[in-house]
C-alpha cells in the first residue's frame, strides 16, 4: 500500500484522534442545556430538569474515567503493536461507543457508552503525540504535535454547531443525531492511518532497520536516500538505541527510578496542570457560567460558541511560533494571564453578584447572577481566559511530555503522564457542578490559585526542549553512559531552534554537538561519595 511522507499530511490525519475529544466536550456543553436532554434523562421529581448535579458530574466524568484507564494501557499497546495500530484500534472503539451513546435508553447506558468513547480518547491522546514527535523533524515537532490541540478546538467548534442546529429538533433526536454523527471522523481516521508510515524510532526498537531508514528517507529526505540529514538522524537513532538497551529497563516502574523520576514528575505535572487551569471544565460547563451572566436561550448558546471560535483562532499562533518561542515562555505567560482573568471573574461574581436560591431558571449550578456592566465583564474575562489558554497550555501540554523521554520508554511514559490528565479531568468533571452549586464564585478562586502555583513550578523546574532532536533532549538529562548530571537550572536552559534548523537543512551535519550546543552540565555526585 502506498505511503505518504509529507509531515503535515501525517499530522493532519493522526490528530483527528484529538478532534474526537473535542467532539465530546462541545456535544455535552451544548446538549446538557437542551430540553430534549433535560426531559429524557431527568432524574428528579420535577419534569425536564435533567440529572442532579452529582449525576451530571458522573455522566460528564465517565468519559474521562475511561480515558484514564485506556491511556495507561496504551503504552503497552504502543510498544508491542507500533504507534499506528493503537490509533486505528482507538478509532474502532470510538465508533462502538458512539453507537451505544446515540442509542442510550437511560443514564446507565449513556455512561457505559461514554466510558467506551473514553477508551478511544485515552489511547489516541497518549499515542498520537508519541507518533508525531517520533516522526517529525525537530524544527517542526512543536507545531505538528501541538496541532493535536488545534484538532481538539476544531472538534469542539464543529460539534457545537451541529448540536446547536439539532437543538431545534424536538425530542430525543436533538441529542441522538449529533452523538451518532461523531462516528464520521473516526472512520476517516481509521482509513487515513492506513496510508501513513510507522514511526522510524519504533521500527528501530524492533531492529527493523531497513524499514526505519526507508521512513526517514520518505519523511525527512523527501525521497533522497543520500540526504545528509537522514544519515545523521539514522546514526543518532542507532547510537541512542544502543545506549538505551544497556539499561534493560522498560517497565512503568523504570519511570520512578532515580534516573527518570525528574522527567516523570515534569511530564506528569505538565498534564495535571493543564487540567487544573480549569479550561476543560469551563468548556464543559460554559452554559452554567453564561447563565450566571444573564444569558439564556439562543443568546446563551451563540455566546458560548464564540469562545469556541476564539479557541480555534488563538491556537494558530502557537502552531506558527511555538518552536521559535520555546516551551517555557509559552507556559509561563499562559498561566499568569489565566490567573488574572479567573481572579477578576471571582471578584465580579463575589462583589456584584446576586444570590439566586435554587438556581437560575432551574439550573441548580447557576446560583449567582450578575447584570449590566458586570455581566459583560464576566463574559469578556471568560473569552480572555480561553484566548490565554489556547496558544499556551493547550498545545504545549501535548508537545512537552513526549520530548522528555528516551525511545524505549516514550510510549509508556507518555501513556502514564497522559493518564494524569484524564484522572484530573475525571475528578474536575465530577467536582465542578456541585462546586458551582455550593461554593459558587469561589470556584474561580480555586483555579486561580492553581494557575499561580503552576507558574512558580514551571519557572523553577521545567527545562527548555524546543529545537533539539529527541536524542539531544535525552542528553540534557544524562551523558552517553547514563551518568546523572545536575544540569543548568531550568530557568537558564535555551531554545536551540536556529541551530537545529541549520543542521536540518544540511548545514553543519558533520559537526559533532559540543558543550556549546547542549546546556552546561556538572557531573552529579551522590551525597557522601566525594568528588
Amino acid at each position: 500500500m502506498k505511503q505518504f511522507g509529507n509531515v503535515y499530511l501525517i499530522a493532519g490525519i493522526s490528530i483527528i484522534g484529538g478532534g474526537l475529544f473535542g467532539f465530546d466536550i462541545s456535544s455535552m456543553s451544548a446538549i446538557i442545556a437542551g430540553q430534549g436532554y433535560l426531559c429524557y434523562f431527568n432524574s428528579g421529581d420535577v419534569p425536564c430538569t435533567g440529572p442532579s448535579s452529582s449525576v451530571q458530574g458522573g455522566i460528564t466524568a465517565s468519559m474521562a474515567g475511561g480515558s484514564w484507564l485506556a491511556s495507561l494501557f496504551s503504552g503497552m499497546l504502543s510498544d508491542s503493536l507500533g504507534r499506528k495500530k493503537p490509533i486505528m484500534i482507538g478509532a474502532l472503539i470510538w465508533i462502538l461507543g458512539c453507537v451505544i451513546v446515540s442509542a442510550a435508553q437511560n443514564i446507565p447506558m449513556l455512561i457505559v457508552g461514554r466510558i467506551i468513547n473514553g477508551f478511544c480518547v485515552g489511547i489516541c491522546s497518549a499515542q498520537v503525540p508519541v507518533y508525531i514527535s517520533e516522526i517529525a523533524p525537530p524544527t517542526k515537532r512543536g507545531r505538528l504535535v501541538g496541532a493535536q490541540q488545534w484538532a481538539i478546538t476544531w472538534g469542539i467548534l464543529i460539534m457545537f454547531y451541529i448540536s446547536y442546529g439539532c437543538s431545534f429538533i424536538e425530542g430525543p433526536s436533538a441529542f441522538r443525531i449529533p452523538w451518532a454523527l461523531q462516528m464520521i471522523p473516526a472512520i476517516v481516521l481509521f482509513i487515513g492511518m492506513m496510508f501513513l508510515p510507522e514511526s522510524p524510532r519504533w521500527l528501530a526498537s524492533k531492529d527493523r532497520w531497513e524499514e526505519c531508514e526507508r521512513v526517514l528517507v520518505l519523511v525527512h529526505g523527501h525521497g533522497d536516500p543520500n540526504s545528509p540529514w537522514v544519515a545523521r538522524q539514522f546514526q543518532e537513532i542507532k547510537e541512542w538505541l544502543e545506549i538505551e538497551r544497556q539499561s534493560k529497563q522498560t517497565s512503568y516502574f523504570t519511570l520512578f527510578t532515580p534516573r527518570y523520576i525528574n522527567r516523570t514528575h515534569i511530564g506528569l505535572f505538565t498534564q495535571i496542570w493543564s487540567q487544573l487551569t480549569g479550561m476543560n471544565v469551563m468548556m464543559y460547563y460554559i452554559t452554567y457560567v453564561f447563565r450566571m451572566a444573564g444569558l439564556s436561550g439562543n443568546s446563551l448558546l451563540i455566546s458560548s460558541s464564540i469562545q469556541y471560535v476564539i479557541n480555534v483562532a488563538m491556537t494558530v499562533p502557537a502552531l506558527i511560533w511555538i518552536d521559535r518561542i520555546g516551551r517555557r515562555p509559552t507556559l509561563l505567560v499562559g498561566s499568569s494571564l489565566m490567573a488574572t482573568w479567573l481572579i477578576i471573574n471571582a471578584a465580579l461574581l463575589g462583589s456584584l453578584g446576586e444570590s439566586v436560591s435554587g438556581g437560575i431558571d432551574g439550573i441548580k449550578e447557576a446560583q449567582v447572577k450578575v447584570t449590566g456592566a458586570a455581566s459583560k465583564a464576566v463574559i469578556a474575562c471568560s473569552y480572555l481566559f480561553v484566548a490565554s489558554y489556547a496558544p499556551t497550555w493547550g498545545p504545549v501540554s501535548w508537545i512537552y511530555p513526549p520530548e522528555l523521554f528516551p525511545n524505549q520508554l516514550r510510549g509508556k511514559a507518555v501513556a502514564f503522564t497522559t493518564s494524569g490528565n484524564w484522572a484530573f479531568n475525571f475528578a474536575l468533571g465530577y467536582f465542578v457542578p456541585p462546586a458551582f452549586e455550593t461554593i459558587t464564585w469561589k470556584t474561580y478562586i480555586v483555579f486561580a490559585v492553581f494557575c499561580v502555583a503552576m507558574t512558580i513550578h514551571v519557572y523553577f523546574m521545567f527545562p527548555e526542549t524546543a529545537g533539539k532532536p529527541l536524542e539531544e533532549v535525552n542528553a540534557m538529562f544524562e551523558d552517553s553512559h547514563g551518568v546523572k548530571y545536575i544540569g543548568t537550572p531550568a530557568w537558564k536552559t535555551k531554545n536551540y531552534y536556529s541551530t537545529s534548523a541549520r543542521m536540518e537543512h544540511g548545514e553543519d551535519v558533520e559537526k559533532k554537538l559540543s558543550n556549546d550546543y547542549l546546556p552546561e552540565r556538572k557531573e552529579y555526585v551522590e551525597p557522601g561519595k566525594g568528588a
